[in-house]
């Protein structure tokens, strides 16, 4: 015999016994309680029914067992891999959050077709008449194979009334109870200690799932927020505290849905707002970044950069509302201070930036130019090193180095306080240093590498509003249009994203509208392959709010454009679009004539249905402008 063959034999042994370790383990799962609960217990049922098989070969001698052959090994392997992904699939569902299997349910249903057709075409491979098997084991295994093989090309039935209470709780303000009622039963959400776990797997799907989950994250948000309400009235937590040898019960309030992270759907404690305008939680919306997306979860629009702005008027009111409700106010991570420095900073070589400074300070061109460098690096590596770069005094000195004659030495400085500014302290230090009016320098005049960093500079900047005024009046503004025009895909990214924040002052809007924005935006939204659709239509939309800005719109003909937009495009385009539209229409009557022979009104119509809700708005407005204008023909 040859000794890959034995070799072979014992593998065979060894995956049979496997094979009844795994089904055993199937016996022991727990039930499923949630809205897979038939497909979940109809596999497991099946699984388990394998087990004469396995158990009958198992008990034989090994003589016998060798006499197996080894295409029968394969066939066992396949099984086992197979096996092992079922597994897999029913503890991801246990473990996994309910609302999302609920509303994904084709989703869910396509998975569990996928591993029932794996173990049905291992199951293929095996060569029963090669077994020696029972009569018995015979019959049953065949019967086992008949119903994989049934619910291989079988889709799960639909659930008509879980469907109908997903739906009705989500689009009705207030519903039911008795229907409330029925969702939380059918989806095993009964108590608040389950939400909370609820929340937790919720959080964990949002940020772990690779595709996008469009819709789906606005329905889970909404019907948990109802839920969650739903329950406190029900089943309401109750804190037990002695006064006076009384027993006080303690209701827990409400926690307004504006308070929480759209992601974890928890009370947030430290919020931050996105380029999208939407606000997070910082931990939930960092990991959603970390793992490389690079959407608005909420909103699903691309998003225009990764900064994340503190929402300090938010925590304010949550801080008022956690005093008013006798609960105890948010505290963040890791922002505790040195008590002896009075730093945040812990995790730096305060003796290595020292010397960078004194190069800095006293050295020559090349010197400075690598201790420019070096800075730049330490900035970027971690939070700790840019508090103590700052601290230690470096930042007047990059920004003297701004006006340097030597190219590499200037696009070091400019990067290094870019990483600097990260941190919002060191933003005012920055702007005290009397860095803007050089950083608009380097805009205009320095390599292309330097001009991206000043404008990607001067957006860290302007997330503070006063700044955002003096960058405007530096002249940034006309430079950031040339490199939006002249600049590479990334320059073009970091200038429009500066120009969006800096146009949500009122006066910038002016001066963007002045130096000629609205030509290269007209350019871009034609483009649909240039990679700019979403930047265009996103500062459109903000300057189409000045009047300046609406009659330099209108003079491009746009409104084919932001219909086809309106037809076609992602959904916060679409709302972008709507809102440029709207503008346009509002000021001047004969876009909307326009609009009206480009038979925009369905387009309307169906954004006003499936749109964002600040889309459903703009398009009911301009819908109403549609019949307006009709009643108006009619009457002459």
């Amino acid at each position: 015999m040859n000794p890959n063959e034995n070799s072979s034999k014992g593998s065979a042994i060894v995956k049979i016994t496997q094979i009844i370790q795994i089904i055993k383990e199937f016996s022991s799962l727990p039930e499923c309680k949630n809205s897979s609960k038939r497909m979940y217990s109809n596999l497991v049922r099946r699984v388990k029914l394998l087990s004469p098989l396995f158990e009958e070969l198992v008990d034989r001698e090994d003589h016998e067992l060798e006499l197996i052959p080894v295409d029968q090994f394969l066939a066992f392997q396949s099984l086992l891999a197979a096996l092992i992904s079922a597994k897999d699939l029913l503890r991801w569902v246990l473990e996994s959050s309910k609302l999302y299997q609920a509303v994904q349910r084709e989703k869910i249903s396509a998975k569990f077709l996928y591993v029932t057709g794996q173990i049905e075409e291992a199951l293929s491979k095996v060569s029963y008449n090669k077994l020696d098997l029972s009569e018995e084991v015979l019959e049953q295994i065949g019967l086992v194979h008949i119903q994989f093989q049934r619910a291989k090309t079988r889709t799960e039935s639909s659930d008509l009334q879980l469907e109908m209470d997903i739906t009705v709780v989500q689009e009705e303000p207030e519903p039911d109870a008795v229907v409330l009622k029925r969702l939380s039963q059918s989806l095993n959400l009964l108590t608040m200690e389950d939400l909370r776990t609820e929340s937790k797997a919720f959080h964990e799907i949002i940020i772990t799932s690779s595709s996008n989950l469009g819709d789906s994250f606005e329905k889970m948000s909404t019907i948990f927020k109802k839920l969650n309400d739903y329950l406190l009235t029900v089943n309401p937590e109750v804190d037990m505290y002695d006064v006076d040898k009384g027993m006080i019960k303690h209701r827990s309030p409400v926690i307004p849905d504006d308070f929480r992270c759209p992601i974890s759907l928890e009370l947030m404690k430290d919020p931050v707002i996105v380029s999208t305008g939407q606000t997070y939680e910082r931990s939930c919306i960092q990991k959603w970044l970390d793992a490389g997306h690079k959407t608005c979860p909420k909103t699903q629009q691309t998003l225009l950069h990764t900064a994340l702005t503190p929402n300090y008027v938010l925590k304010s009111l949550i801080t008022l509302w956690c005093e008013s409700n006798g609960l105890e106010l948010p505290r963040t991570k890791g922002k505790g201070t040195n008590r002896k420095t009075g730093s945040s900073a812990s995790n730096c070589d305060k003796a290595a930036i020292g010397s960078l400074l004194k190069k800095l300070a006293n050295g020559n061109i090349e010197e400075k130019r690598a201790a420019a460098g070096e800075l730049r690096l330490l900035g970027k590596r971690n939070a700790d090193n840019r508090v103590c770069i700052a601290e230690a005094g470096a930042i007047p000195l990059l920004v003297e180095l701004l006006s340097s004659p030597d190219s590499r030495t200037q696009e070091h400085a400019v990067t290094a306080l870019l990483n600097l500014s990260i941190n919002d302290t060191n933003k005012s230090i920055i702007v005290n240093a009397g860095a803007i009016q050089d950083v608009v320098e380097v805009l205009k005049n320095g390599s292309m590498e330097a001009r991206e960093n000043a404008a990607a500079t001067l957006f860290s900047l302007s997330v503070v509003d006063e700044n955002k005024v003096a960058i405007g009046a530096a002249g940034a503004i006309p430079a950031l249009i040339d490199l939006l025009i002249h600049g590479t895909p990334r320059g073009k990214k970091d200038a429009a994203t500066a120009i969006f924040n800096l146009s949500i002052y009122q006066g910038n809007k002016v001066r963007a509208v002045r130096a000629g924005i609205v030509d290269p935006l007209m350019r871009f939204l034609k483009e649909f392959d240039g990679g700019m659709v979403d930047e265009a239509l996103a500062i459109l939309a903000v300057i189409a709010g000045h009047p300046e800005g609406k009659i330099s719109i209108g003079q491009t003909e746009p409104i084919p454009h932001l219909i086809e937009l309106i037809r076609t495009g992602s959904p916060r385009n679409r709302e972008n679009a709507a809102a440029v539209i709207w503008s346009l229409c509002m000021g001047d009557v004969k876009h909307l004539k326009l609009a009206k022979e480009l038979n925009a009104e369905q387009a309307f119509r169906e954004l006003s249905e499936n749109g964002t809700d600040r889309a459903k708005r703009k398009a009911l407005s301009l819908l109403e402008c549609l019949e307006r204008v009709e009643d108006a023909d009619d009457q002459k």
